[in-house]
Parts: C-alpha cells; sequence; structure tokens
C-alpha cells in the first residue's frame, strides 16, 4: 500500500519549491486518498460515511484545508475535529492518514483472506454433514448389513448345513429313568426332594460316570409332572461346569451371579455409553429362576465364589452395584434403575455334583443342602449299560462283549464310550465289502473290535476276581476304601517258631501305616487271650500284597483272621472278605465307609462280608449277589469263618 500511495504521490516533498507547485502536488495528493477511501468503501459507501461525521460539504470544497479536514473525519471517524489545518501540517497530517489507510487496506485483506477459508471450512464441514445424514438414512433403509457383513452371513449359514453326526454322549444318554441303570433308591430320593412342596436343594456324591447329570435332568422333568409341584412345565435346567467358574475381585466379568459393565472400561450399548449409564448383565442365577442350577464338580468352586452364591440361596435375589449408577439421573432406563434398585430375581432350587469327599465341601454349603450318595456301578449293570446302548446303536454284540467291557470299567459312560469305538470299528470293517453286501449284513461287535480299542486306549482292568473255591492258611481278603470307591486288600501271615523261646519277631510291612501296625499288636494280644499261645516264642510276619498304605484300623479282624490261621493252621475260605477295628479285649469295633467296602467286595465276587454289628444300619438293602454277616467279637467271626455255624439271631445279620 505503501507503494500505491508513492506511486500516487505526483509532487515530492520539498521545501526549495514554489508555494503553488507545493499546493498543487497536495491537492493531487488529497485526491488520491479519497479515491483510495472510495475504493475502501465504494462511492456510495462513502457519502453516507462522510454524511454521519458533517463532512460532505467538507469534502466537496476547493478549499484544501477543508478537504484535508474532510479526510480527518472520515479516516479517524471523529466528527468533533473543527479545526482545518495550516498548510504547513497537512504534509504530516497526510502522512498519518496514508499509515492509518495501511493499515486498513492490510487488516481488510487479512480478514477477507480469513473470510474465504472460514467459508470453506463451513463448506467442507457442510458437505461432511450432508455425507454422514445420507449415509445415516441409507443405512435406516438397509439396515446394518454391507456386502462384508452379508457374505461372512453366508458363510455361516453354510457352515451350519454341514454335520457329521450327533454325539454318542447326545445319542445314548438315557431319556428316562426307565433307561438308567442302578441308583433306584437315589432317583427316588432326588425326585421326592425335588416334588415336595417346599423342595430342598441338593448335593449329590459318586464317582464319575454314574449318571448324576442325567439322573438330575431326568428328576426335574419328573418333578414338573406331579401335580402339586412347585415347578412350571417350562421351568429351565440350566447347567453349568464348577471347574470353569471362578471369582474375579474386580466384578468385571462373573456369569454365574451376573456383572455390571461399566461405560467407561467396558462399554456398554451404544444408547447408555453415549449418557455414561452401567448397563447391569444377569447371570446363571437368575437364568435358573424357577427351575433348577445344575453345577458339576461343584466341589471345585472357588471359595469366594461359593460364599456369594450362598447369599443369593438366602436372599433369592442378586444385587448390583455401581459407581457410574446415578439413582437421580432422569435418563437411566427403568429396568436398569430396578435393576440396581431391588436386584434381580434368583429363585431355583441348586442341585450341586461332585466327586470329592464330603469332607471337602463347604459345610456351609452342605447345611444348607440334602445330601445323596450314588453307588458305583457293579459290573452286571456295567453289562446292562453296554447292551442298552447297543440297542439304541442298533447293533448285535457277540457273546462276552458287554461282561468284557465291564471288566475295564465301572463308568457308565466310560463303557458307552467303549462301545462306540467298536462299533467304528466294526463299520470300518464293513467298507471292504460292496454296497449291496453292506446294506444287507448286520453289523455286530466282536470281542476282537472291543479288544482293539482297549489296546489302543491303554485300558487295564479294572477288576480282577480275587475269590477262589479254595481255602487257603493265612490268606485273608480285607476291605478298603479310597473317594467312593472299595476295593479288596489281600493279607497273608506266616508263622514260624523262633530259634529261641521268648525271642521271636514280627513284621509287618513299614508302608502299611502307624494304625496298622498297631492292628497286628492288637491281634497278637488277642490270639495270645484266645488260644493262651504266647506269640513272643515265634516269628510272625504279616505282609500286605501289593504293598498299599492300610489308612486307618479297619484291617484289624483281618490281620487278627490271617496269623490266627497262621498259627492254627486252618485254612480260611477264599470267598470271604472281612473288615472292622480289633480291640484289645476281642470286640470288632464299628468302622467307615462300609457301603464303599461292599461295593469293592462285589467287584472282586466275593460272596460273603463280614462287618461290624455296629455297622449294621449302613449295610445296603436289596442285595442279592452277596450276603453281608454281622459280628460283634472275633470269636463270632472265627466261627463263622472256620465252623461255619449259624451265629445268634441277634448277633448276626444276613441281607
Amino acid at each position: 500500500m505503501k507503494r500505491l500511495l508513492q506511486k500516487l504521490s505526483i509532487i515530492p516533498h520539498s521545501k526549495l519549491q514554489e508555494k503553488l507547485e507545493n499546493e498543487q502536488a497536495v491537492r493531487r495528493q488529497v485526491t488520491a486518498l479519497f479515491g483510495i477511501l472510495s475504493h475502501i468503501y465504494g462511492a456510495d459507501k462513502l457519502v453516507l460515511r462522510a454524511g454521519k461525521l458533517d463532512a460532505v460539504s467538507l469534502m466537496r470544497s476547493n478549499v484544501l484545508e477543508e478537504r484535508v479536514l474532510a479526510l480527518q473525519r472520515i479516516v479517524f471517524e471523529n466528527a468533533n475535529l473543527q479545526e482545518k489545518p495550516a498548510f504547513e501540517q497537512i504534509p504530516d497530517i497526510l502522512n498519518q492518514i496514508e499509515e492509518h489507510l495501511a493499515d486498513m487496506i492490510a487488516r481488510r485483506a487479512v480478514e477477507e483472506d480469513l473470510e474465504i477459508k472460514v467459508a470453506q471450512r463451513m463448506q467442507d464441514k457442510h458437505d461432511e454433514y450432508i455425507r454422514e445424514v445420507r449415509s445415516q438414512i441409507v443405512k435406516e433403509n438397509n439396515g446394518p448389513e454391507n456386502a462384508q457383513t452379508l457374505k461372512k452371513f453366508a458363510q455361516l449359514e453354510k457352515l451350519e448345513q454341514t454335520k457329521l453326526s450327533r454325539s454318542t454322549y447326545e445319542l445314548l444318554r438315557p431319556q428316562s429313568f426307565g433307561e438308567m441303570v442302578g441308583q433306584k433308591q437315589q432317583i427316588r430320593a432326588l425326585v421326592s426332594k425335588l416334588a415336595s412342596p417346599y423342595p430342598q436343594h441338593i448335593l449329590i456324591y459318586g464317582p464319575p460316570g454314574v449318571g448324576k447329570t442325567t439322573a438330575a435332568r431326568i428328576a426335574l422333568q419328573e418333578a414338573c409332572k406331579i401335580k402339586g409341584s412347585v415347578f412350571h412345565s417350562d421351568a429351565p435346567f440350566v447347567e453349568v461346569d464348577g471347574t470353569t467358574l471362578r471369582w474375579d475381585p474386580r466384578d468385571m466379568t462373573n456369569p454365574l451371579l451376573g456383572s455390571v459393565h461399566d461405560p467407561i472400561y467396558q462399554g456398554a450399548k451404544r444408547d447408555l455409553a453415549d449418557s455414561a449409564t452401567p448397563e447391569p448383565k444377569l447371570g446363571l442365577v437368575t437364568d435358573a429362576h424357577g427351575g433348577v442350577l445344575f453345577i458339576d464338580e461343584i466341589g471345585e468352586l472357588d471359595l469366594m465364589l461359593q460364599n456369594k452364591l450362598l447369599k443369593v440361596l438366602e436372599d433369592k435375589r442378586v444385587h448390583f452395584e455401581s459407581p457410574y449408577f446415578d439413582p437421580d439421573d432422569k435418563n437411566v432406563p427403568q429396568y436398569i434403575r430396578k435393576l440396581f434398585e431391588e436386584g434381580a430375581p434368583a429363585d431355583f432350587i441348586l442341585i450341586g455334583a461332585t466327586t470329592r469327599d464330603p469332607s471337602e465341601v463347604n459345610p456351609a454349603l452342605r447345611s444348607r443342602c440334602a445330601e445323596i450318595y450314588f453307588e458305583p456301578l457293579i459290573p452286571q449293570q456295567i453289562e446292562q449299560i453296554a447292551n442298552g446302548a447297543a440297542q439304541k446303536l442298533g447293533v448285535a454284540l457277540e457273546h462276552g462283549v458287554a461282561e468284557m467291557i465291564s471288566r475295564y470299567t465301572i463308568e457308565g459312560r466310560k463303557a458307552v464310550n467303549v462301545l462306540a469305538d467298536a462299533y467304528g470299528i466294526a463299520l470300518y470293517q464293513l467298507q471292504g465289502q460292496k454296497e449291496t453286501e453292506c446294506e444287507s449284513v448286520a453289523v455286530t461287535i466282536r470281542k476282537a473290535d472291543v479288544q482293539e480299542v482297549l489296546r489302543v486306549s491303554r485300558l487295564v482292568p479294572y477288576r480282577n476276581a480275587k475269590k477262589s473255591s479254595n481255602s487257603k492258611i493265612g490268606k485273608i481278603h480285607g476291605l478298603g476304601v479310597a473317594g467312593f470307591l472299595g476295593s479288596v486288600i489281600e493279607i497273608e501271615a506266616v508263622v514260624y517258631k523262633a530259634k529261641d523261646a521268648g525271642k521271636g519277631r514280627i513284621r509287618f510291612n513299614d508302608t502299611a501305616g502307624s494304625m496298622a501296625k498297631d492292628s497286628v499288636f492288637n491281634a497278637v494280644s488277642v490270639i495270645r487271650s484266645i488260644t493262651g499261645i504266647d506269640l513272643s516264642d515265634y516269628d510272625v510276619h504279616v505282609n500286605v500284597i501289593g504293598g498299599g498304605k492300610i489308612d486307618g484300623p479297619s484291617a484289624g479282624v483281618a490281620i487278627f483272621l490271617a496269623i490266627y490261621s497262621a498259627l492254627m493252621q486252618k485254612p480260611i475260605p477264599q470267598h470271604i472278605a472281612v473288615t472292622g477295628e480289633v480291640s484289645i479285649q476281642g470286640f470288632v469295633k464299628p468302622v467307615g465307609g462300609v457301603v464303599e467296602k461292599i461295593f469293592g467286595a462285589r467287584q472282586a465276587e466275593i460272596t460273603q462280608v463280614i462287618v461290624p454289628f455296629d455297622n449294621a444300619a449302613d449295610i445296603p438293602a436289596g442285595l442279592s449277589d452277596i450276603d453281608v454277616t454281622t459280628a460283634i467279637t472275633v470269636e463270632d467271626v472265627l466261627q463263622f469263618v472256620f465252623e461255619k455255624n449259624t451265629i445268634d439271631d441277634e448277633r448276626m445279620f444276613v441281607s
């Protein structure tokens, strides 16, 4: 602008020029400045501006000083300027006006540039907004799908159409109590506890593969059919494995009880996230409301989670908390407000199943539940399961197949799996035949097929028959228990005259345990009391075949019989097994695990079992393949084993 003003200044400032020439130069400079103002404001607006500042007449005057005064009023926007400048002052005033106009023109140039950029930005924002609106309209019309999502959906649908087969467990799983083998008393107890107007929470104990989960599912179905039951026909049965549930101390994830998704850390639905509203997620206890929540392996459930579950069982509700919930926020949906203020309903019946010993289960949980003990399956029941599975598969079994399977497992589920694998082998062998021959030949599972499965799976016989028709001196079958399974323990003894009288030695397995050793000394004392023979004159060696540890005194009677038989050279029938603690006064004291021990005897095909008289109430009812006799003293045991006479009715119980 300076250059423009300098260019417009035709006559240079010089004090040496004559006054006339100087005046003409100043007039031209003033005229040029009015031209610049007209360019800046426009002719019409310049006149209006001069009118407001009372400078129109001055602007049109021929007097140089008045025109300069008009310039001052217009440029500096000051109508109060009245004094006309002297001619000598005009050059300085014009310089000031030029500087002011230069600043004004520069400012207007910057403003125009900014206005252009602002306009461009506004246009860009407008275009972006239009695109978003159009995209939203298209999405609303077409939904959330696009070409990629539709392609992936089609791929999933195609995968759904391909199914290899139903699972063996699904096909062969019992669908009613009539198809279940064994556990008749347990099933009856289970249904009675659910069908009552006041159903109870239940804990089911037992080894794996005996039908605990299936029995619970069918029990709910039966309870729904009974008149007066609290369960509706559509009562839910929610099943979960306790080993997969863990307590989250942050309360961010809890599939069992439910959790809260905070909008900051976890995110929630979009409409809730926009308003920073926490979103409660309901758990399995609410899904099971009005039905049964079945927790398999409940003994593996996290202890803290068990305590939380106990609280839900008492309140029959689940309560949610979140620091982001504002009860005064009117934008919170009603269902979220209700969940935070009142909680979610969780009125269900808990059925827990475990393979753990009852002592390992939370006592607080046990105190709130009825307890049912499922028994291990005996070989005959395994055979029945194998035959039933063959019928469902539509195959024939070679003679002895079911019996072979029963020797390798006590689990119904395992027996079904072995049979299914053998079925696959039988089908594979038919592939070598012609198609017409395959259609006409019925599938038969042979013992060789089962043997191949057993060999590949590295299965070993679970049971070996230990009974014998012969009698042996110094050998007796004792009974042990581990968990829910009983077993037969072979105990043998030999007695020799000591080299030196009174210097006999008694030797017993070091690995058998201190309580078992005490049983040996107790047996020696009782033998001396009965026979009058001092065993210090003999070398006595007692051995537990297999070297297992005997935890407890329950082998006392068996050790007594083995030593007595070896000392008196009386053979013991090998179809007999005994259990019980022996006191130094000769009494047979009660022991634990009688049910499991009798099961172990049945597995070994023992036909006679002697248990303490005080354990008579523990003997299972309905035993058809084994006789159980009770004894009070060792004399009762000796009389039954060696003399085969019937003990007094009041002192003997035979089932």
